[in-house]
C-alpha cells in the first residue's frame, strides 16, 4: 500500500543514517592513531571501507533488479499460457458436431473449467503466499499436461456409446467402437481449470509482492493480467496452424473416431500442442517466479498491523492508522508477545490479514459486484460461437465458404481478447498515474479515484449487453461486434482494477489468498450464468438441433444488464466506505 511505501522509506533513510555513522573498532582505532602520528595513513580505512559497502550494496540491488527482472518476465509468459480455455469457442462446435453431445454437455464442460479455476484458485493463492509461487507453477506444469492429454485423447476416441443411440450407422451406428465417456471430458477440464489457477495465481501474485513498493505497481501487476487476457488472440492465432486441410476422411480412416472435414480444427492435435507449450512454461516458472525481499516485506505489514490497533478491534476499519495507537507501548508490547517466533510471524501476519479480510463489509460489496460483472462475461465468452450462428439466418449458413453475417467466432474471441487486454493495459497505467496519493505525500498532480475508472467500465459492459438484448442484432448481425467490443474493454478493466484495488485496501502479503477468495466467490456467477443461457438456447432449439433469433438468448441478456447495473451500485457503496476511512483507493 502507498502507506506501507512511505513508512518503508522512513525506514530505509534511518537505516541508511545508521549504516553511515556505523564503523568497526578498528576504524577508529585507525583514526585515533592518526591523530597522533603513530599510523601514516589511517584517515583513508573508513573511506575505503565506506566504498567497498556501498559497491557491494550496489552489486546486491542491481542482482535484485535482475532477479525480479526474470521473475516479471517469467509471470507474463505464464499467464500467457494458462488461459487455453479462452479458445474454447473455437473448438467447442465440434463437440456438438463430432462428439453429439448436446449444447448444455458443451456448457457443463466450461463451466466445469471455469467452476475448478475458480473453486480451487484459494489453495493456489495459499500456497503462493504461505509457501513460493515458483512452486505453484510447478505444479501446474503437471496439470496442464495431464489435462490437455486426456482430453486430447478422449477426443480422439470419438462419440461415447450413450449418445449413439438411434443414429444411423454412417452417423456413428454400431460398426464404429465407442468413445470414452463424457464424464472423462468433464475430468479433463476440471484438471485444466485447476491448472489453470495454478499457474495465473504464481503469475500475478509474483508480479504484486514484488513491485509493492513501486510507483508502477499498477502496470506491472496489470501486465500479467492483461497477458492473461491475450491468451484468446495467441491461441485464435496458433489454431490456424491446426485447421485440416487435407481431403474429408471418414472416422477411423487415421486411428481416430472422429470425422475429419477439410476447413475444421483438428482438435486432438491442438490439445497435445497445448499440453507441451503449457508444461514447458510451467517449468520455467518453477525456476524463474522468485519474490524479492519479502522478509522485510512481511516486516513492514507485522508493523503495521501492530500500530494500527486492529488486532483487537476489527470493526472494518482496516487500512486505516487510529491516533493514539501507533505510539501506545503497552499495547506494543502485547501486541509483540503473540509473535515471539521470528520464523512464525509471516504465518502469524497472514493469518491476522486473512481475518480482517474476511470480516469486512466493503470486501463482500466488491466482490458480489464482480461476480454480476464476471460470470455473464464468462458465459458470453463460451457461448459466442453459438451466438454468432442464431444471429445468422439458416440460408446464410447453408452456402459454403461465405462469411457468417454475424461474425466467426474466431473474428470475435480474438476482438473481445485484444479489447479485453488493451483495457487492462490502459486501465493499469492510468490507475498508477492519476491514483489518489497518501495525506502524508507532497502532490499536486490532479488525481482520481481508480472506482471512477471501474464503474463507468462496468456501465459499459451492461451498454453491451443492452445493445444484444435489443432488435438491433437480429436486423443488422454485425452489430454483435459492438457488443463483443464493448464487453470486452468492460470486463477486462474490471479484472484489471479489481485486482489492484485489493492489493491497495488490504496489502500484498497475503495478496494471492486475498484475490483468490474473491475468484472463488466468482464461481455460482460464472455457473449459473452459463447455465441460463444453455437452458434458453436449448428449450427453443430446432429439429436441427440449432436455435435462430431472440429467443435463444433474450432474457439472459436483459438479466445481464441488470445485474451489471447492480454490480456498479454496489462499488458505489463500497467507494464511499473507503473514502469515510481516509484509504486513498
Amino acid at each position: 500500500m502507498d502507506r506501507r511505501r512511505d513508512a518503508a522509506a522512513e525506514n530505509m533513510t534511518m537505516d541508511d543514517s545508521k549504516m553511515a555513522d556505523r564503523r568497526p573498532d578498528n576504524a577508529s582505532d585507525s583514526e585515533s592513531e592518526s591523530d597522533d602520528g603513530s599510523m601514516a595513513g589511517g584517515t583513508d580505512m573508513p573511506l575505503v571501507r565506506t566504498q567497498t559497502r556501498d559497491t557491494e550494496r550496489d552489486r546486491e540491488n542491481a542482482r535484485k533488479e535482475v532477479v525480479r527482472l526474470v521473475a516479471f518476465v517469467s509471470s507474463v509468459l505464464n499467464a500467457l499460457s494458462a488461459g487455453g480455455i479462452a479458445a474454447f469457442s473455437l473448438y467447442g462446435p465440434l463437440l456438438l458436431t463430432r462428439l453429439h453431445y448436446t449444447q448444455f454437455r458443451v456448457n457443463v464442460i466450461a463451466v466445469t473449467a471455469e467452476m475448478l479455476t475458480y473453486l480451487s484458485a484459494p489453495l493456489f493463492g495459499f500456497l503462493c503466499d504461505r509457501v513460493r509461487p515458483s512452486l505453484v507453477s510447478f505444479i501446474s506444469a503437471v496439470l496442464f499436461g495431464a489435462g490437455y492429454l486426456l482430453a486430447a485423447f478422449t477426443y480422439r476416441s470419438g462419440p461415447p456409446a450413450s449418445l449413439l443411440v438411434g443414429l444411423p450407422e454412417g452417423d456413428g451406428g454400431p460398426a464404429r467402437p465407442h468413445g470414452w465417456p463424457f464424464s472423462v471430458m468433464v475430468i479433463a477440464y476440471a484438471i485444466i481449470g485447476a491448472a489453470t489457477a495454478c499457474m495465473y495465481f504464481s503469475a500475478v501474485t509474483t508480479s504484486a509482492k514484488n513491485y509493492a513498493s513501486s510507483k508502477h505497481k499498477g502496470i506491472m501487476l496489470a501486465a500479467p493480467i492483461a497477458a492473461y487476457g491475450l491468451s484468446g488472440i495467441w491461441y485464435s492465432f496458433l489454431v490456424k496452424f491446426f485447421v485440416y486441410r487435407g481431403a474429408d476422411s471418414t472416422a477411423h480412416s487415421d486411428g481416430s473416431g472422429v470425422d475429419l472435414i477439410h476447413g475444421d480444427v483438428d482438435v486432438f492435435r491442438f490439445f497435445v500442442f497445448l499440453a507441451i507449450v503449457t508444461f514447458t512454461v510451467g517449468v520455467i516458472g518453477g525456476f524463474a517466479l522468485n519474490v524479492v525481499d519479502e522478509e522485510k516485506l512481511i516486516e513492514d505489514g507485522v508493523e503495521e498491523l501492530e500500530r494500527s490497533g486492529l488486532l483487537v478491534d476489527t470493526d472494518g476499519h482496516y487500512g486505516t492508522f487510529r491516533a493514539g495507537h501507533a505510539h501506545d507501548d503497552t499495547s506494543n508490547d502485547a501486541q509483540d508477545n503473540t509473535h515471539p517466533d521470528d520464523k512464525l510471524k509471516k504465518t502469524w501476519l497472514l493469518n491476522q490479514e486473512t481475518k480482517l479480510f474476511l470480516h469486512d463489509r466493503t470486501m463482500w460489496l466488491l466482490s458480489i459486484g464482480f461476480i454480476l460483472i464476471s460470470g455473464p462475461g464468462e458465459a458470453y465468452m463460451n457461448n459466442v460461437g453459438t451466438l454468432t450462428s442464431t444471429l445468422s439466418p439458416p440460408s446464410a449458413q447453408d452456402k459454403p465458404g461465405t462469411p457468417l453475417p454475424a461474425g466467426e467466432p474466431s473474428t470475435h474471441v480474438a476482438l473481445m481478447a485484444l479489447t479485453s487486454t488493451l483495457a487492462r493495459l490502459i486501465t493499469g497505467s492510468l490507475s498508477d498515474y492519476f491514483a489518489p496519493r497518501p495525506a502524508s505525500t507532497t502532490f499536486n498532480r490532479r488525481t482520481f479515484s481508480r472506482l471512477f475508472f471501474l464503474i463507468p467500465c462496468a456501465l459499459l459492459v451492461s451498454l453491451g449487453y443492452l445493445i444484444l438484448s435489443s432488435p438491433i442484432p437480429l436486423s443488422f448481425p454485425s452489430f454483435l461486434h459492438l457488443t463483443t467490443t464493448f464487453i470486452g474493454f468492460g470486463y477486462g478493466a474490471c479484472f484489471s482494477l479489481v485486482p489492484i484495488i485489493i492489493s491497495v485496501v488490504w496489502g500484498v502479503e497475503n495478496f494471492g489468498t486475498n484475490w483468490a477468495i474473491v475468484s472463488m466467490i466468482q464461481a455460482p456467477g460464472a455457473g449459473l450464468s452459463g447455465a441460463i443461457y444453455s437452458a434458453e438456447y436449448d428449450s427453443n432449439v430446432s429439429d436441427n438441433g440449432q436455435c435462430f433469433g431472440w429467443k435463444c438468448y433474450g432474457f439472459w441478456a436483459v438479466g445481464s444488464v441488470i445485474g451489471v447495473l447492480i454490480a456498479a451500485s454496489m462499488w458505489m457503496v463500497a467507494w464511499i466506505g473507503w473514502k469515510r476511512r481516509s484509504i486513498p483507493v
